[in-house]
């Protein structure tokens, strides 16, 4: 039987809730199909970790990490710590020194989820959107000098890469072309960043052409908004610089349908812990179905 070795990272405030439930329902999606089996390993790291030793991660963090098949991270983030420690000292830290250039980010509306967009039913959004996630707005080029002096200066640099422009540019192609509307927006800011941003369109049209069968279009980020609020449907699959299973998502979808299941975000009283209880519960009984039916 295979096993997947997963490395839990809690990390600060939500996450301490939502990572041990997800391991509780992915324990078990393992136990209903009884084909794997997930074997997790915690580490502490977060803020309460950087108030005892004086850093996010060990300084060998990476290594502890290499062997695993996937990390299921919380959040990093601690009011007593300033963000960019926390950012730059646990999440991009890993992202970055495991090169996980594309965040992928499946957005749609739940089943008992009311869309705050007025006139957008359920079927009208269902995007993906792929973030640049290794240079970027997040290349960490930059610095300050004469800090507390009338001329101090910092600097934040946006660097971008053939090589990483061009892969992340595939990826979404790729992506785009496995979707049924096999559709792309390229989002842009080439009209203000005259530079990065009119080599990133440009790297866009040419890998296009390695995907004829896709149809795609190129939009300002300005534009974008407003078309993913009043014309949710003419999106499909996203691609922007840096800012299992089937089963697993039709229980979290039945789930959310029921009103009685809802969190506080979403205007009910139900816990984490309700909540993780149902949908483990739901993929015990979707799985004894399947295997009455067959």
């Amino acid at each position: 039987m295979k096993t997947y070795n997963i490395a839990c990272i809690p990390g600060d405030g939500i996450g301490k809730e939502v990572v041990p439930a997800g391991q509780t329902v992915l324990e078990a999606l393992a136990a209903a199909q009884n084909t794997f089996r997930f074997a997790f390993s915690a580490f502490d790291w977060g803020g309460d970790y950087y108030r005892q030793h004086g850093v996010m991660m060990p300084a060998d963090g990476l290594d502890a990490l290499r062997d695993k098949d996937a990390i299921l991270f919380g959040s990093a983030g601690d009011p007593d710590i300033p963000d960019h420690i926390t950012l730059w000292g646990l999440r991009l830290k890993i992202c970055q020194g495991f090169d996980q250039y594309a965040n992928v980010r499946p957005t749609r509306i739940l089943p008992g989820i009311e869309s705050p967009l007025r006139n957008c039913k359920r079927e009208d959004l269902n995007w993906v959107i792929v973030r640049e996630n290794s240079e970027g707005e997040y290349s960490g080029v930059g610095g300050r000098a004469h800090q507390g002096h009338p001329i101090e200066v910092a600097t934040d640099v946006c660097m971008m890469t053939r090589v990483g422009v061009e892969r992340i540019m595939r990826f979404a192609f790729r992506l785009a072309q496995s979707r049924p509307r096999k559709l792309l927006t390229v989002v842009t800011k080439s009209n203000a960043q005259r530079h990065a941003m009119v080599m990133w369109d440009e790297i866009a049209l040419q890998i296009s052409k390695e995907y004829p069968d896709v149809s795609w279009d190129k939009v300002l980020v300005d534009a974008c908004t407003d078309r993913m609020v009043n014309r949710p449907a003419s999106l499909d699959t996203l691609v922007a610089t840096n800012l299992a299973a089937k089963q697993l998502m039709q229980a979290i979808e039945s789930v959310t349908a029921n009103p009685a299941l809802h969190t506080r975000d979403l205007g009910g009283k139900a816990t984490t812990r309700e909540v993780t209880h149902a949908v483990c519960a739901l993929l015990t009984n979707n799985v004894q179905a399947q295997r009455r039916a067959a």
